[in-house]
């Protein structure tokens, strides 16, 4: 991929696809192209048809996705798993009919089954039953990963997959109802200490499942990474390899918002999956690993959701 290629990034607009445009134009990249959801439409067939038939990417970054935290996916399964199948399949198509040298595709660390053994490895993908509060987002995923290479076999593309762990950062969405566990509990503590007199925070579950979390700027590096060093059909893990427990992350972020008051968890609540840690062995082989270690992150992302 030179300077001056045409990159087309698919969601510009979300944390994650906002995030690689940043890495794109920090590295010096010149002819990076994006579409609003006003001017394109990505679950149109025939929109998304014309704009590549017009504008004739040479690499796309799919990062175009609907995504939220468990009480979304459990009450908009049906949109979920809707919205994300259009948009994948007219972006995968699309790209391959075009003449694309080369697609990358960003799954879910959601796509492994729920009782998993642990560390993920890549090769534990479909071997088991999934995790039901996000089977449809996962399931959609998991035909986004089989469709790319399904056309690689077929076509002789160059689509690859990412199955990036949990991402926080800036751009994230901190909507109570539809946000990740990250983004709830720093907007959590940040309103609880915004208010005299509230002495408590409740957060959902036992606070027992183990979480990997990545910074979604380290996301970023390792998607321009791998676009230009990996040219595999098979999947590949993106993490930190490090996990940590939901209760010890609740007390690290109320630390650093600065909340002085106590922690309920809600255990008539879903904890998901128990335990979510990935073999990152393979990426690492390759030569990337993370550099945003999870405190520095927070206080990163408390930082950029207080100035925003």
């Amino acid at each position: 991929m030179k300077i001056n290629s045409k990159i087309y990034v698919a969601g510009h607009n979300g944390m994650v696809g906002s995030a690689i445009v940043r890495k794109l134009k920090n590295e010096g990249y010149t002819n990076i192209i994006t579409r609003n959801h006003s001017q394109l439409d990505l679950k149109n067939a025939n929109e998304t048809q014309s704009f590549f038939e017009i504008e004739k990417p040479e690499y796309v970054f799919n990062a175009a996705a609907k995504v939220g935290g468990i009480l979304a996916n459990d009450n908009y399964s049906a949109e979920f798993i809707y919205d994300n199948l259009q948009i994948q399949n007219n972006i995968i198509h699309n790209s391959c009919c075009s003449g694309v040298k080369k697609l990358l595709f960003l799954g879910s660390s959601c796509i492994y089954p729920k009782l998993c053994k642990q560390p993920i490895k890549e090769e534990y993908f479909m071997n088991g039953e999934l995790e039901k509060t996000n089977e449809a987002y996962a399931i959609a995923k998991i035909a986004g990963i089989k469709m790319c290479q399904s056309y690689n076999k077929q076509y002789d593309t160059n689509f690859i997959s990412l199955m990036p762990t949990n991402l926080y950062g800036p751009g994230d969405n901190y909507d109570l109802e539809n946000s990740h566990v990250f983004a709830a509990m720093i907007r959590k503590f940040h309103d609880a200490k915004m208010k005299i007199g509230n002495k408590y925070v409740t957060l959902w579950g036992t606070g027992s499942p183990y979480r990997e979390f990545l910074h979604v700027d380290d996301l970023a590096s390792a998607s321009l990474f791998l676009m230009i060093n990996y040219d595999d059909s098979e999947i590949i893990n993106v993490g930190t390899g490090k996990d940590i427990n939901i209760f010890d992350l609740a007390n690290l972020i109320k630390d650093i918002v600065g909340y002085e008051g106590k922690i309920v968890f809600d255990n008539s609540k879903p904890d998901g999956t128990p335990k979510k840690l990935l073999d990152v062995s393979k990426i690492h082989n390759l030569g990337w690993s993370h550099t945003i270690d999870i405190e520095e992150g927070i206080k990163k992302t408390y930082n950029n959701y207080i100035s925003s």
